[in-house]
């Protein structure tokens, strides 16, 4: 196990459980476009990958289209799907103990970055981060590589060999492998073990517990 200086930690399913925010934003889009959602099973697709993308992939939507259902989606999101968050249990304590140990913490996420940063303050887990790095309001920068290599580059941040991305999804796996750091994939979040796995994770865990006891000394 490495000794990691720089930890990267995606948000959505990794620090907080935002489903019931992110699926009730998506009915409400849906109803926008006179859509009746009856099994919300399918909307989990939406946990984790960026939202233009999801929209085209789950529902078929072309290009421009999946771009109107986004904004109808942030018209619920902004008012009350934020809202509807909590972080995971054991998040905080392995929040306190990493920087305690002088580890510098990341948020790298594919929801825009103003979300991103208001879902961080409004818990109280700005104190822990360094910075929070996410995708811009108009869908760029929306690709988890993209994320990580900002983020990356805005922390200064030149040796990468000691820097590591946590989270619960195959693109937070593939956006670190490509962007040349290590990934260690959480199977509390809304992927799974065979999913990370896949993936190729350095590290899978169960728990937030778990990491604790992987990442602090």
């Amino acid at each position: 196990m490495k000794n990691y200086k720089t930890i990267l930690f995606d948000l959505d399913g990794t620090l907080t459980d935002s489903s019931s925010g992110i699926i009730n934003s998506i009915i409400y889009s849906m109803k926008k476009f006179g859509v009746t959602i009856e099994d919300t099973a399918p909307l989990r697709r939406f946990l984790g990958p960026p939202l233009h993308e999801s929209f085209m992939d789950v529902f078929g939507f072309d290009s421009e289209k999946a771009m109107k259902a986004v904004e109808y989606y942030r018209e619920y999101y902004t008012v009350k799907g934020i809202e509807e968050n909590s972080v995971y249990e054991g998040i905080e304590d392995l929040l306190a103990s990493l920087r305690l140990e002088g580890k510098r913490l990341v948020v790298a996420t594919s929801k825009p970055q103003p979300f991103a940063e208001k879902i961080i303050n409004d818990f109280g887990l700005n104190k822990y981060f360094d910075f929070v790095a996410g995708s811009n309001l108009d869908g760029t920068r929306s690709k988890k590589v993209q994320v990580i290599k900002y983020a990356l580059k805005s922390c200064g941040i030149g040796d990468i060999s000691q820097a590591v991305m946590i989270g619960d999804r195959m693109h937070d796996v593939a956006g670190a492998k490509e962007a040349g750091i290590d990934c260690i994939g959480v199977e509390y979040g809304y992927g799974d073990y065979n999913e990370l796995e896949s993936a190729g994770a350095d590290y899978i865990v169960k728990t937030a517990e778990d990491l604790k006891a992987l990442l602090c000394k």
